[in-house]
């Protein structure tokens, strides 16, 4: 095998191997004698989740936003960042875990832009409340600081900088208040631009929109 390999028989990426230290992953398309061993791309996607989808692959009783996924490589897909069904706006898929993971560690850092609808008059002194964080009992931790900008009575912008299981909601409860719609803008330097609800578009693991 080694003496193939340096005999230039193999090849990473379409091009010659022969110095056997070429790191190789899920996506590196590898072939031997001109068969193809492994070939497999990597798919990154945007959404713009409409109201009533549930971010997930598949359930037995709500449509999926993988059904709005019309590609033949939308079975090998997973959601980077859950919104709840109700929740609207900028939605990751794709088929690489390393990257989903990256996305979503806290000390990544990555800003999550939220516009953020209330029942109730949001008090002044949230903005300084959601700054030094709110302490959740059942994971026993407190959250990072949250810029919060409030933009009406009822509405404000979050950015977050984790993304914690239904943060956004519990945050404002513990204020004594409750979220009435969500919608997420951006996360990163990635927005919905001219999206519509329902479409999608590629983009590169640099947030490059592909077409």
């Amino acid at each position: 095998m080694r003496q193939k390999i340096d005999a230039g028989h193999a090849k990473v990426n379409g091009a010659v191997e022969t110095f056997h230290r070429t790191e190789v992953d899920q996506f590196t398309t590898v072939e031997f004698d001109g068969k193809t061993l492994q070939e497999r791309e990597a798919i990154y996607l945007m959404l713009y989740k409409p109201a009533g989808y549930l971010s997930a692959t598949t359930d037995p009783e709500h449509p999926t936003v993988i059904e709005l996924i019309d590609e033949p490589y939308a079975a090998d897909l997973h959601i980077v960042g859950r919104l709840d069904r109700a929740s609207t706006g900028l939605l990751l898929l794709t088929n690489d875990g390393r990257w989903s993971r990256a996305l979503t560690e806290p000390d990544k850092k990555v800003p999550k832009v939220y516009e953020v609808t209330l029942r109730d008059p949001i008090p002044e002194n949230a903005t300084d409340i959601f700054d030094e964080g709110i302490y959740f009992a059942f994971e026993d931790l407190t959250t990072s600081p949250v810029e919060l900008e409030i933009l009406e009575e009822k509405l404000a912008k979050i950015t977050l900088y984790e993304g914690r299981y239904h943060q956004i909601k519990r945050m404002f409860h513990a204020i004594g208040n409750k979220v009435t719609s969500l919608h997420r803008e951006s996360i990163g330097e990635l927005n919905l631009g001219h999206l519509k609800e329902g479409q999608y578009l590629r983009i590169s693991k640099d947030f490059t929109i592909l077409r």
